[in-house]
Parts: C-alpha cells; sequence; structure tokens
C-alpha cells in the first residue's frame, strides 16, 4: 500500500471509531449547546463577508465541492453572503485548476459556473456589500420566498442550462418549510452531488434553549423535515461520514447524497 492510500485508510478507520465513540458525541453536543447561547456561528468570515456557519461546515462544502465540481450551487438564504461568496470562490479555483490542467488562459468572464442564491428579504446593506465583492460575477440573488412556486420555477429555468448540480437548504428552518424546499429543490440535484440541510442541530440542543421569535424548535425544525422526506425518497441518503468526521457541525444528518 502507498503512503497516499496509508494515510486515507488511516483516516477513515479513525472517522469511524469517532462515529462508535458515544462519549465523543456527547461532548461534542455540550459543547455546541453552550456554544449557541452565545451564537457561535456568527462570530466569523468568508472572505470579508460574515458567513454564519461552523468553520467545520465551511471544511465540509469545501471537501464536496472540489470532489464534485459542480457547475451550479443553488442556496436558499442569503443573509450577509458569506456562504455565497464562499461557494463561488470555490467555484473560481476549480475554473482556474482546469485551465492550469489544461494549459489553457483562464479567463473569468467565460466560466460557465454560478452560485444562485434565494432569500426572502435581501436586506440593502447586505446587498450592496455582497454586489461590490470581486466574486459578484458568479452570484445571482433572486428575492422571493424559496416555496413560492413563481421562484421555484424560475430557479428550475435556469438550472436546465447546467449539468452538475449542488443544493444548500439554509433559509426558514420550520419542518414545513424546510420539507417543501426539498421537494421543490432536491430533484435539480446531480447523482453523487449533495443536497445540503443546514440547522438540523436544533433537534439536537434540547428543550432549555429558546428560540425566540423563531417558528421553529425541538420537533419542528430541517432535521424532523429530513427524516420525513427521506422516508419518501430513496434517491438520497444521509452520509454519515461527513457526521463521523466533523462532530461539531450544525447540520448532523444533513448532508444527503443522491446515490441514483
Amino acid at each position: 500500500m502507498s503512503e497516499v492510500k496509508k494515510f486515507q485508510s488511516d483516516c477513515e478507520k479513525e472517522i469511524s471509531l469517532m462515529g462508535e465513540n458515544e462519549e465523543i458525541k456527547k461532548m461534542s453536543n455540550n459543547y455546541i449547546q453552550k456554544l449557541n447561547q452565545l451564537k457561535y456561528s456568527y462570530h466569523f468570515k468568508y472572505l470579508g463577508r460574515p458567513i454564519i456557519q461552523y468553520p467545520q461546515d465551511i471544511i465540509a462544502l469545501q471537501e464536496i465541492v472540489w470532489e464534485f465540481k459542480p457547475d451550479l450551487i443553488i442556496e436558499t438564504g442569503i443573509a450577509h453572503g458569506g456562504s455565497l461568496i464562499l461557494s463561488a470562490s470555490m467555484l473560481a479555483l476549480i475554473d482556474i485548476c482546469e485551465a492550469i490542467e489544461n494549459n489553457k488562459i483562464f479567463d473569468p468572464r467565460k466560466s460557465k459556473r454560478k452560485v444562485i442564491g434565494v432569500d426572502i428579504d435581501i436586506r440593502e446593506h447586505n446587498r450592496r456589500e455582497i454586489e461590490k465583492h470581486p466574486m459578484f460575477s458568479r452570484i445571482h440573488m433572486i428575492q422571493g420566498s424559496s416555496t413560492d412556486l413563481r421562484i421555484i420555477e424560475k430557479v428550475k429555468k435556469i438550472s436546465k442550462k447546467y449539468n452538475k448540480i449542488l443544493v444548500c437548504l439554509d433559509s426558514n428552518h420550520s419542518h414545513d418549510h424546510v420539507l417543501n424546499e426539498l421537494n421543490a429543490y432536491a430533484n435539480l440535484v446531480s447523482v453523487d452531488s449533495y443536497c445540503i440541510v443546514m440547522d438540523t442541530i436544533i433537534e439536537e440542543i434540547g428543550d432549555n434553549f429558546e428560540w425566540v421569535g423563531r417558528n421553529w424548535s425541538k420537533g419542528n425544525n430541517p432535521k424532523t423535515a429530513v427524516f420525513e422526506f427521506l422516508k419518501e425518497n430513496k434517491n438520497f441518503q444521509i452520509d454519515k461520514n461527513i457526521d463521523n468526521k466533523l462532530q461539531i457541525s450544525v447540520a448532523p444528518d444533513g448532508y444527503l447524497k443522491k446515490i441514483r
């Protein structure tokens, strides 16, 4: 076995052991509960824009995008735009690397790869900052509810131009809304790509955490929507390997891989 393969094999074994270790899982959950009380995920930026994600999930998305190399990423929920910038920058890096590998001159104006961001309320101060960012040329923002039939049709029309699609759902976190999003957008995901459902951690945080002013809670959140969706949809399965590897994540059981 080569050193490269041995390293990968060792990692796979260690990740599996972490997934079987209940003590680690309990420690991770306690850690997340305490961090959430101080809005931990709000304190990070990606290329200058607040991203509102855990660093572990940022790395996980980077791994998925690099491995699958999509030409379109669809995101629901924009907020400050950090996730859009992350996706756009990864697509730019893929273009650059492919140009180098093929000994071609990279021209970003000719790139097909894009990110669609959908949000019911793109606040003006956030829109201004996103639009002046160097990665904005790869981003197409749509204002409106992600479950509005007109918005869904607009996204589907754009997606027809693309062959390799990844979806990330991160808007309203109530059960019904996320389930409607899954039913609307999951079928756009390409085989071997992912539909990533963020903030499934809401189900794990516990009854003592109060979601003030929110329409989600334990028993009514993205994870409950994922489980209901998977009852009827056998084209996706939860990638537990990602959960086992990250341990600290806002999306446990939320990395759904399309297997057929």
